[in-house]
């Protein structure tokens, strides 16, 4: 599966304005508060890790998919939230401040648990081993670019020309669905030769491992007593993830085709089921909640 140019080229431009803009929704209190009750960061980043990997193992155990298709769901699981997944949160009125620590964070710890998990799927579906190792600067070049300095270019706006970014943010919202649909599009055309064949070998398990992610993200948060805006955000981050790192690993790392078709897949399916919770967001956290939320730390 291949990028197209307006992926490639287009996608990381827009997400460097959207988060501008979702930068102007912040304030430097809203990731104090993250930080002085790391309840959530703690919830999301052990369910990442942990939870989700053991999900996709026992999803390929469940589907008796054949071992590629098995180590290749153990990848997308293991791989951390997409920048898109700030987006999403964005939209679904969730922590906004909550969704870019537990990005930046688990993006940084997968450097680690990512080859590890890989390899323990080899081990144990394949027999094999590999020694991968992940691009350690690029990841975090990515995350500085399209993730830190992006945000805080917003916060500055917002500190110095509040009205406009209290106005931006309807017009962010918009934007950034604009994208997302034009995406979708996008990624099914560029593989609209393969879409049923590819289904048809990974579409249950992987479909199911995304509606798992949700449903952890939402448990887990309400286990723990998180706010329904925090555990929005714990949601998304499990269920939007950065398929790229996926597909690097397998058709770079692995050169692997058919380990790539669960992150392939993922990475179609996740939008829309994610338009899906960010519609559910939006019904039960009204409109009024987030502009008093917004007054609150001003």
């Amino acid at each position: 599966m291949e990028s197209s140019p307006l992926i490639s080229a287009g996608l990381p431009v827009a997400l460097f304005i959207i988060m501008i803009g979702i930068g102007m929704t912040l304030t430097v209190r809203d990731f104090r508060q993250v930080a002085v009750y790391p309840r959530g960061i703690v919830v999301g980043t052990v369910a990442q890790i942990f939870l989700m990997p053991l999900a996709a193992f026992a999803l390929a155990y469940l589907f008796s998919v054949s071992p590629t298709i098995a180590v290749g769901l153990v990848i997308i699981a293991a791989c951390p939230g997409g920048t898109t997944s700030n987006l999403f949160v964005l939209l679904a009125r969730g922590n906004i401040a909550l969704s870019i620590v537990l990005t930046v964070t688990a993006s940084l710890i997968t450097i680690l648990t990512l080859p590890l998990l890989t390899n323990l799927a080899l081990q144990h579906f394949m027999g094999t081993e590999e020694n991968i190792s992940l691009p350690v600067g690029k990841t975090i070049g990515m995350l500085v670019g399209i993730v830190l300095f992006p945000v805080t270019i917003g916060m500055l706006v917002r500190t110095r020309k509040p009205e406009l970014a209290r106005k931006a943010e309807s017009v962010v919202s918009i934007f950034g669905g604009v994208v997302l649909a034009v995406l979708i599009v996008a990624l099914v055309f560029g593989v609209r030769d393969q879409i049923w064949d590819l289904l048809k070998q990974a579409g249950p398990s992987t479909i199911m491992l995304n509606v798992v992610g949700i449903a952890l993200g939402l448990l887990a948060g309400r286990m723990a007593g998180l706010t329904q805006r925090e555990s929005l955000a714990v949601a998304v981050e499990l269920g939007v993830k950065n398929g790229t790192i996926g597909l690097m690993v397998t058709l770079t790392l692995l050169e692997s085709s058919a380990m790539s078709i669960p992150a392939a897949v993922y990475g179609v399916l996740m939008f829309p089921i994610g338009f899906l919770l960010a519609m559910y967001g939006r019904s039960i956290i009204p409109k009024s909640n987030m502009q008093a939320a917004s007054r609150s730390v001003d």
